[in-house]
Order: structure tokens, then C-alpha cells, then sequence
């Protein structure tokens, strides 16, 4: 019975070609693309869940909270915190603290690169972490100083594929020897913290930083089995009192703990100071529901094309019924066509998979190879794809064209057999719903992302060029020959330097503000930078003035418009001061020289904040502004400049638009996966509204025919075919532009700094979707209209 059910599917399918392709073409698509939507999420699942022990690691974050501020969330925690743990807590098996070591160079023999993601760790790393060892002994490979696991990556670097690499030794710029200890796989795409170097905690002076005031340590815990992660949450709430008080009490500064699981961080983490860039449950929502909107909506074509055609399959289930075929039968024979069809989409998808897999990891930044179409997980999803498209696309066909009464399809009177108008607008409905909502999502995507990439930041950040001067030793004397160098060339408009450049992390102190009730101790974020900074940025001073040179290096600071506002100091900023915290001389003090206009130091997913900027000449940071008449020029005066005054340093450079411009990069890439996805799912829809145009303009040929002859225009038939897809299109707005809104409105939420609502989305999706649909129709109508009415109308 299956295999004789199965040959007359391929019979059908072979003889009506075009409606197979058809079919065919928009499983594919929908299918194929919802595989690479399920890859990604599945990707974006796994984070951190390669480590055996991933269910008992917790990263401990820093709950930070002032008096008239928002809470602080950190990633870092103090020092002391990692041993405190182990020895007081019964509940944690091992405790292991990294610090980021910054970017240093390393030199072996005649090779010497810059290396980033270098960390210091505790020894007993390896025994939280699951961190595959090509060489070397993990418990022993971080306990002495001045001992380094590398990666498999540095390793080939430093020594291309020569083995033993474990007793080599790297050399670092200040001239510091390290030993490889180990050497390790490379750290998992899919891990929220990864690095290149680890260097032993013992390297670190006896005395390092051992105190509670102190916050740049990332501390992760090993807690012991079927240990209730919340309840020792609570428990650490006294660590404050016991530890901190006596630091932060006075200051009204409030810090709890929360311990998060690991294998939440990419999709949850609301913290500062990430290491890598997190993801979002938003997106991995979003992106399940464009998933299953492709799916849908190649069923509703399924479903649509199938019910449209029915009075091909008319006569052929008249005859079967006749013949003593049960509707149980007709139903088994319009499932399995259905899946047929489902299943050779599916094959072809696996093709296009394995041929577009590089192109869709370069557009998601993923590194997903073929292997992950074989995985038991993967199968189990292709064979409910087939299950819920074959199923559900040739559910209703089915059940429809199986109750068909043979005695009117005999008769050629197949309205009377049954009516399956209401349903099928309804589908079309749906479709055209769908299609326009993904439309208005992308266009606000794509203008929220343009905005970001447009705004003004409140400083000049084009043709800005950043140096860093990564040594260990005293440069100043090195940079300040650099900058007066690098002056004299015309092709340099200005040059200056400090301790960071925005977009960059900087420095939260402590300290003592003078408002109209006195002194108060609040968190400030500041640097130092030298008098050119704000001239080489274009960024306005607004009252008092600049910094003048050396003079201005004890007492003199200057500040932005929001620590103005913050600490009411709007009548007059100029000659207040800033102390700090406990200090109560009224020698040692920081006055307020100048204003600078607000500007976005942070990223704009942050608001702008009090900003303190202090003088110091000749920072590790330069930036040069160059002409934009002569950029190559620019740089070969940098490249030169730079081999003169540091001949031991690589040379190396970043535009300051385009380090900003990297802040916002996973928003891009995730940004350009929807609005391809979405293009992908109208095309789709597209491919089932010309389907369906064509089948029922050919249901209506006789009508056309005969109100040509009745003398009928061109117009009058194109309105005749229009005018009710012009509605479905109406009725698809009322349906689509809430739940568009709904979604886009809680999207930009997540951004301080968004482009609000504006109907000119909304508008021209349906413009668009209006546009498609009209010039669908008005082709097959006056195709139909051209044809010879006496060939559709010989059998009347």
C-alpha cells in the first residue's frame, strides 16, 4: 500500500512540474535557513557547557551600590575574596581568581610579538576548568613563579609545529624570563572567558594588592555537589561586615555578592567588564521565532498552493472515492506527498548547508562546521522539521480535498464538493502578516544600528589615530620625543596623549566632592590626559580653560557637563574641589579650571556619567590627528616616527572610529543575520503569492475570458483580481503593526541612546508587501487577459 501510494506521489509530482518546483524551492528555503537559525542558537546555548564540572562553576560578581546612584554591577571582585571562600565556606571546593595582565611582547630569539588575553591565575585552574593539556602536568604547571601555560596557537607562533615546547622560555619586553610549563588546546569559541596566556599567581608580589578595596579580580568558585547555590548566595551577604565595612561604611557604599552559574553568563549577564562580548536571550527569542516563521510560512504555501489546485486533483478523487478508496486512504496519500516533498527539500537543504555554512559563519561570526548536521541532537531536529512541516503542510490539504462529495466532482461542479475560500485567506493573511512584521523589524534594526554608527558621541572621532605604548618600563621620555617628533609633520594636525581614549574602560575612584552641603564621598570616573587631548578630539570646553602644562599637574582638574548637573555646581563649577576620601587638610586638594561638553566615554549602551579628567603629560596612549587629505602620508610619518624614538616596539595602530565601531560589532553581525533571514522569509512568501496568483487566475480564466468579450478593459479586469489581495494586505497591517511595535519597542529599550518610534517602518513595509502583491496579480492578469478567450471557453 505505502509503496504504491509513494509511486502515484512522484507520478503527480512529475506531472504538474511547476507546482513541484514551486513547492519544493520554498521548503528548501525556509528549511535551509531555518537550519542555520537553529545551528546558531544552539551555538549560543553551549557556551561554557564544555566544562565537565560546568553544572558546580559560578563566577562570583560584585554588587556595588552609592548613595543617589544606580547600582554598580561588576565582574571584578577584591583580592582576598578567592582564599577567603575556600577557608571560611564550607560549600566551595575550590576557589580560582584571574587578573588581566594587559597586552604585553614577547621575544624568542629573533620573534617578538604582542600578545593580548594574557591573565595571572591560581595553580588550581586546571582543576575547575576543563582545558585540554598537549603538554605538561596541570597540577603542577602554575605553581612556581615565573611559570606560563600557553595555547596551542602562541605555541605555534613562538615555535611553529616542534614538539616539547614544555621547559622553552619566553622573554618579555622588560626582560622578565618565563618558563612554559604546559601548553593547552586553544580556549572554545563558545566560552565566555578566553585566553592566550595564563602566568602563575605566585609571580604576583607577597603583598599584591591584599586588601578588600580593591576590585579587578574575576573570581570563579567549584562548589560541591547538590550544594544550593542560592542559599550560599545568602550566606555571603556577612562577608560585607566581616570584611568590608570597616573600608566602605563610612563612604555609604553598600557591596553584596551574587553567584551566577556559568553556563548563564553569555545570555543573562547584566554585569560590567565582561571579557568577550555576551549575547541575549532577546535574540536567541527572536531569532527561534524568525526559525519557525520560515517553517510556517512554507507550509502555508504548501497549503495554499495545494488547496488552490484543487480542481486538478478534482476529478481523480471523484474517481477514487468511486472506486472504493476510503478517506482514510486519500488522507495517507496527501500526507505522504507532503512529506515526500518535505524530505527531498530536506536533502537539497543539507546541500545548500554544507555550501553556504562558511558564508554564514563569517555573517555570524560562528565557527560552525558540517559535523554539527551529524550530531544526535541535530537528527532529532531534522526529523521533527520533516514531521512539522510534511504534517502540518499536508494536514489540512489532506483533510480538505478528502471530504470532496464525488458526485459533484463527476458532475464538474467542484463548489458545490466543498469551499475552502475563508481558510485560505486566512493563510494568506497569516503569511502576509508575518512577512510584513519582519519587514518593519529589520528596517528598525537596520535604523537603530545606522543611528549608533551616526550619532554624534560629542567629539571628533574620524581620522583619529591611536598609538599604545605596551613596555614595562619608564617611556615618558620616549613619548615626549615621539609627540614632538610626530608635531613638525604637516601631515599631522595634532597630537596628544593619556591614560585611556573613549570607548576604552577607565578608572572609578573614590572621592571627596564639594557641593552646598559640604564635602561628600562619591565614585567618579576619571583619567589623566595632557593639554592636547581635547583639541586632537574636538572636544568643546564650555566654561574655564584648558590645561596649560606642568603647573597644572597637583592641583588643576577639569570635568564634564554631567558631574556639573550631579553635584549642583551649575551656578558656578569653576574653583570647586575635589579631595580625597578621608583626607581632611585643606592643603591637598584638586580645583576645577574648565567644563568640557558632555561626550560618550562609555559605549552608548551606557548613559553619560561624571567624568573627572586630571594633567599628566606623556601617558601610554597617543593619539594623532591626521589630514584626511593624506592618510597614507599620515601614517608612513607615524610608521617613521615611531622606529626613531622606540626601535624595540612593534609598531602598531587602530583608527578610533573603527575601535568604537568594534563595540557595537556582535549588534552588527546579529543586526545582519535578521535582516538577511528576514529578505529570505518575503522571498518565501513571494514564491507563494505567485504560486497561488497564477493557480487562481487560472481558476478564473473562463470569468476573465467572458468579461473581455462583454467588452471588459484592461483596468477593469486588473481591479477585478486586485481588489481582494488589497484588502488581505489591509487586514495584515492591523494584525502586523502591533506585534511589530511590540517587539521593537521592547528592543530599543535595551539601548540608553535609541531612535524611537516612527511610523515610516510601518508604512513602508506595507507599502512593500502592497507593491509585491500588486505586481503579481497585475502580471498574471494581464497574461490572462492577452490569452485567446475561445481556448478557455471551447468547452462551454
Amino acid at each position: 500500500m505505502f509503496k504504491n501510494q509513494l509511486i502515484i506521489a512522484l507520478r503527480n509530482f512529475w506531472r504538474d512540474k511547476w507546482y513541484t518546483i514551486l513547492n519544493i524551492l520554498g521548503l528548501t528555503i525556509g528549511i535551509t535557513f531555518s537550519l542555520f537559525l537553529i545551528f546558531y542558537i544552539r551555538d549560543e546555548l553551549s557556551y561554557d557547557r564544555y566544562n565537565q564540572k560546568a553544572d558546580r562553576i559560578y563566577r562570583i560578581g560584585s554588587h556595588i551600590k552609592e548613595a543617589n546612584k544606580p547600582m554598580m554591577n561588576w565582574t571584578s571582585t577584591q583580592y582576598p575574596l578567592g582564599p577567603t571562600l575556600k577557608n571560611d565556606y564550607p560549600e566551595v571546593e575550590e576557589a580560582v581568581r584571574f587578573v588581566d595582565n594587559g597586552k604585553r611582547m614577547y621575544k624568542r630569539g629573533e620573534l617578538s610579538f604582542y600578545e593580548e588575553k594574557i591573565f595571572v591565575a591560581d595553580s588550581n585552574v586546571f582543576r575547575v576548568f576543563t582545558y585540554p593539556f598537549i603538554e605538561g602536568n596541570p597540577n603542577t604547571a602554575l605553581v612556581e613563579p615565573k611559570s606560563m601555560v600557553i595555547t596551542q596557537s602562541i605555541a605555534q607562533q613562538f615555535f611553529g609545529n616542534k614538539h616539547d615546547i614544555v621547559g622553552q622560555t619566553l622573554q618579555e619586553a622588560n626582560g622578565d624570563i618565563y618558563k612554559i610549563t604546559g601548553v593547552i588546546r586553544d580556549i572554545p569559541a563558545n566560552s565566555h572567558f578566553r585566553f592566550n596566556i595564563l602566568i602563575s599567581n605566585s609571580t604576583l608580589p607577597k603583598n599584591f594588592a591584599n586588601n578588600w578595596g580593591g576590585f579587578f579580580m574575576s573570581t570563579y568558585v567549584l562548589l560541591h555537589p547538590h550544594t544550593n547555590a542560592a542559599a550560599f548566595e545568602k550566606k555571603l551577604l556577612e562577608m560585607y561586615d566581616k570584611h568590608m565595612a570597616a573600608i566602605f561604611a563610612k563612604f555609604n557604599v553598600k557591596i553584596h555578592y551574587e553567584v551566577q552559574p556559568i553556563t548563564s553568563i553569555h545570555l543573562h549577564s547584566n554585569f560590567d567588564g565582561e571579557p568577550e562580548d555576551v549575547g541575549s536571550m532577546s535574540y536567541i527569542y527572536i531569532f527561534s521565532a524568525v526559525a519557525l516563521f520560515m517553517l510556517l510560512i512554507a507550509c502555508i504555501n504548501y497549503m495554499n498552493l495545494t488547496t488552490a489546485r484543487s480542481a486538478r486533483r478534482g476529478k481523480e478523487i471523484g474517481v477514487r472515492k468511486v472506486t472504493g478508496s476510503t478517506r482514510g486512504q486519500l488522507v495517507a496519500q496527501f500526507l505522504i506527498e507532503s512529506t515526500a516533498l518535505t524530505v527531498f527539500a530536506l536533502l537539497l537543504s543539507m546541500g545548500l548547508v554544507a555550501l553556504l555554512l562558511p558564508t554564514f559563519n563569517t555573517l555570524s561570526g560562528k565557527s560552525i562546521t558540517f559535523n554539527a548536521l551529524i550530531q544526535p541532537g541535530i537528527f532529532v531536529i531534522l526529523i521533527g522539521i520533516v514531521l512539522f512541516v510534511g504534517l502540518l503542510g499536508g494536514s489540512y490539504p489532506a483533510l480538505y480535498l478528502s471530504k470532496f462529495d464525488p458526485i459533484h466532482i463527476l458532475k464538474g461542479n467542484l463548489s458545490k464538493a466543498s469551499s475552502n475560500v475563508v481558510l485560505r485567506r486566512v493563510l494568506v493573511v497569516t503569511q502576509f502578516s508575518i512577512a510584513m512584521i519582519m519587514l518593519i523589524c529589520t528596517l528598525v534594526v537596520y535604523g537603530q544600528l545606522n543611528f549608533l554608527r551616526r550619532i554624534d558621541l560629542g567629539f571628533d572621532r574620524n581620522f583619529v589615530a591611536t598609538l599604545t605604548v605596551n613596555s614595562n618600563r619608564d617611556t615618558r621620555g620616549q613619548i615626549l620625543a615621539f609627540t614632538n617628533e610626530i608635531r613638525k609633520d604637516p601631515r599631522i594636525l595634532s597630537a596628544s596623549t593619556a591614560q585611556a581614549v573613549p570607548g576604552q574602560d577607565i578608572g572609578l575612584n573614590l572621592f571627596s566632592v564639594q557641593t552646598d552641603k559640604g564635602f561628600i564621598d562619591q565614585g567618579v570616573n576619571n583619567y589623566a590626559v595632557d593639554e592636547h587631548y581635547f583639541k586632537t578630539l574636538g572636544i568643546q570646553l564650555k566654561k574655564g580653560r584648558d590645561f596649560n602644562g606642568l603647573p597644572d599637574t597637583l592641583h588643576s582638574i577639569i570635568v564634564n557637563e554631567n558631574m556639573v548637573k550631579f553635584f549642583g555646581w551649575e551656578a558656578n563649577p569653576i574653583g570647586k574641589r575635589v579631595k580625597f576620601p578621608g583626607d581632611t587638610s585643606s592643603t591637598v586638594y584638586f580645583e576645577v579650571v574648565g567644563v568640557v561638553k558632555d561626550f560618550n566615554q562609555k559605549s552608548l549602551y551606557n548613559p553619560i556619567a561624571p567624568l573627572m579628567f586630571f594633567y599628566r603629560p606623556n601617558s601610554g596612549i597617543i593619539q594623532l590627528k591626521l589630514d584626511r587629505k593624506d592618510i597614507p602620508g599620515g601614517i608612513a610619518a607615524m610608521q617613521k616616527a615611531w622606529h626613531n624614538d622606540f626601535p624595540d616596539l612593534p609598531f602598531e595602530y587602530q583608527f578610533l572610529d573603527q575601535k568604537l565601531n568594534s563595540q557595537y560589532e556582535a549588534d552588527q553581525r546579529r543586526g545582519q543575520i535578521f535582516s538577511a533571514f528576514s529578505v529570505l522569509t518575503i522571498l518565501i512568501t513571494c514564491l507563494g503569492l505567485l504560486g497561488l496568483i497564477a493557480f487562481t487566475t487560472q481558476q478564473r480564466q473562463k470569468e476573465i475570458s467572458m468579461r473581455k468579450i462583454l467588452g471588459a478593459g484592461m483596468g477593469q479586469l486588473v481591479t477585478l483580481l486586485t481588489r481582494n489581495f488589497v484588502a488581505l494586505v489591509g487586514i495584515s497591517c492591523i494584525f502586523a503593526f502591533p506585534v511589530a511595535y511590540l517587539f521593537m519597542h521592547s528592543w530599543l529599550n535595551l539601548f540608553p541612546y535609541n531612535i524611537g518610534f516612527s511610523p515610516s517602518p510601518y508604512l513602508l513595509a506595507a507599502l512593500t508587501v502592497l507593491l509585491i502583491t500588486l505586481m503579481t496579480v497585475i502580471f498574471h492578469t494581464i497574461r490572462a487577459a492577452l490569452a485567446n478567450p475561445s481556448q478557455s471557453l471551447r468547452s462551454e
